[in-house]
């Protein structure tokens, strides 16, 4: 048998799971796994600037293809509570990452030494398992239980904690013959898929609901065939956007409180059956559910089987892999229509693409400063299809979300469930580090850019391009928004005047300074008629110098964008002005019909 250290085994295992890069932090207690990663190769560091940083670049990394898991490394203590966050972030949206943490030597781990903590307990509520592996000869064990467990169900982080003495013991251990443990996901049955499609059948104006468990499964292509067999139309969540194109003539456009379009609520509203497919039903999905459910059949696939009547009771549940369902869906459709038994939607999908043509919201404005819409729409303009898109939280998420175009699954890559600020920059690293060829394009607004700006060093560092749109209202802009209702303007305001840089007036931070220090490029913008060339000279840029490259787009102080202001799908408050003729919006995927 062959002899390593536990750390070894460790790096070994990663390899033989699959891994090829990681992120992370060196300290002293986790230097013997440094140690073992640099003697055994074969894995691709990034060295990140903070730990937490580290933690999102690792969830940038996974969403980014099928099949991936990030991997992020720290040290003992602050390094382990700084991964926190991204473990949070991570767990929230069902996304594997395995998080790495060195710790004290077993001896004093409860003698108060420095830098311990007892970082499995800290993590156990936002993990599928956390560890602090005590014999060195349960290493290989544990760390292949946490790509099972990573992998099967519904996905989800793992931290696994490793004291320095448990890293450098010698332990008997054979990569050549090490497998990794098949993944379990539940599998719905042909009786089950028969019963969905029997309610579905007995509907007339039905939808299907996409969430991010589609994509986690990798099933999209199927989603699109079941919803062109039956002729249904479909509504992407947030996290499943991009799961079929957007112009695709069965998209009905996303729904909710804020994340929505005008269309998607009105066709939602007009429904009668919904068939939610790997989605939890989100509160800013859903608003008031008595809204939300009133007249309307529901049934439920998700492959936890605890989140099926989580937030209410579907008529319907059934705990399936996505993908394993709709290959069921996909076949008993087909069989169906074969026999003639499928209904004709086609004047239901219709009236879907009539309000997508009707119900639009304003982006063309040519006001100075600039208005958050021009943004999004010169973004659609200079930015293809094959777009990745990165964006966490905010107004400029929100927006970004009323009026980009995705058309890929794995396209919009956005932190839902957990919405920390700061998570734009390091994610959209770790989305660049995981397709390097691809057209990465982050959105964050000038506080969430400000929470983790120290990590485009990384960037600059290891030579990861991509495209930072920071749209700058110097205000911490959805928290503004939200405070109207408490009538106060509280607390919320970033503004102030630079005295090293006057030319700014009230809009505070020199982003372009500091970008350029962190050795990056920057330009910024104040004419909206200059973003579209400013998009392009930052393409170009990136390609060139391989750094990251921000677009600073200073906007008006205050801008309301279309969300309710009751909890009420109904009641989508529009703030601006609305599209009354197709100048209005320019890049909206049907022409506006007057």
């Amino acid at each position: 048998m062959a002899r390593m250290t536990a750390a070894r085994a460790a790096v070994e295992i990663l390899k033989r799971e699959g891994v090829s890069d990681a992120f992370g932090v060196p300290g002293a207690a986790i230097n013997p796994f440094y140690a073992a990663l640099k003697a055994a190769g074969g894995i691709s560091h990034t060295l990140a600037r903070h730990v937490e940083g580290a933690s999102h670049m690792a969830e940038g990394y996974t969403r980014t293809h099928p099949g991936n898991i990030g991997v992020c490394i720290g040290t003992s203590g602050p390094a382990g509570t700084d991964m926190i966050t991204g473990l949070y972030s991570a767990i929230g949206d069902s996304i594997p990452i395995l998080c790495i943490t060195g710790q004290a030597p077993t001896a004093v781990i409860h003698k108060e030494d420095f830098q311990a903590v007892d970082i499995a307990s800290i993590a156990k509520p936002v993990t599928k398992m956390a560890v602090t592996v005590l014999e060195a000869a349960q290493v290989p064990g544990v760390f292949q239980q946490a790509f099972h467990l990573m992998r099967s169900g519904r996905p989800g982080p793992v931290l696994i904690d490793l004291p320095v003495d448990v890293q450098l013991t010698e332990i008997e251990f054979d990569p050549e013959t090490y497998e990794p443990l098949q993944a379990y996901k539940p599998a719905a049955t042909r009786a089950q898929i028969e019963k969905a499609i029997g309610l579905l059948n007995e509907s007339e104006r039905p939808l299907i609901v996409a969430g991010g468990g589609v994509i986690n499964a990798d099933a999209g292509e199927l989603l699109v065939e079941f919803a062109e067999l039956t002729g249904i139309p479909v509504v992407p969540t947030l996290m499943g956007w991009g799961v079929l194109p957007d112009d695709h003539e069965l998209n009905a456009g996303m729904v909710g409180l804020q994340t929505s379009h005008r269309y998607g609520n009105a066709t939602f509203l007009e429904s009668d059956f919904v068939l939610g497919i790997g989605n939890r039903w989100a509160n800013r999905h859903t608003g008031k559910l008595d809204v939300y459910t009133a007249g309307r059949t529901f049934v439920h696939v998700d492959i936890e089987p605890t989140q099926i009547g989580k937030i209410f009771a579907p008529d319907y549940g059934i705990a399936s892999d996505a993908k394993a369902a709709l290959e069921l869906f996909v076949q008993v459709a087909k069989e169906l229509r074969a026999e003639g038994r499928l209904p004709d939607r086609s004047a239901w999908a219709a009236s879907a693409q009539e309000r997508r043509a009707t119900l639009q919201r304003r982006t063309h404005f040519d006001d100075i400063p600039i208005k958050p819409q021009r943004v999004y729409e010169e973004m659609n303009k200079a930015f293809g299809p094959e777009t990745r898109y990165v964006s966490t939280i905010g107004l400029s998420q929100i927006a970004g979300a009323q009026m980009l175009h995705v058309y890929r699954p794995r396209h919009w890559i956005n932190c839902g469930q957990a919405g920390p600020l700061g998570w734009t920059i390091p994610a959209a690293l770790g989305v660049a580090k995981a397709d390097p060829e691809a057209s990465v394009v982050a959105l964050s607004g000038d506080y969430d850019f400000q929470f983790m700006i120290e990590e485009l060093a990384v960037g600059a560092q290891h030579r990861i391009p991509y495209v930072h749109v920071l749209v700058n209202n110097a205000y911490l802009g959805l928290i503004r928004q939200a405070q109207r209702a408490f009538d106060i303007d509280f607390q919320v305001k970033l503004e102030f005047e630079n005295i090293n840089s006057p030319e700014l007036g009230v809009y505070g931070v020199d982003h372009v300074k500091v970008v350029e220090g962190l050795g990056c490029k920057a330009i910024r913008v104040t004419d909206p008629a200059e973003l579209g060339a400013a998009f392009e000279q930052a393409k170009k840029l990136a390609a060139e110098y391989r750094v990251p490259v921000v677009v600073e787009a200073i906007l008006e102080r205050v801008t309301n964008i279309s969300m309710s202001t009751t909890n009420d799908i109904g009641n989508v408050v529009e703030f601006e002005e609305i599209a009354t003729e197709p100048g209005h919006a320019p890049t909206s995927i049907r022409t506006l019909k007057v």
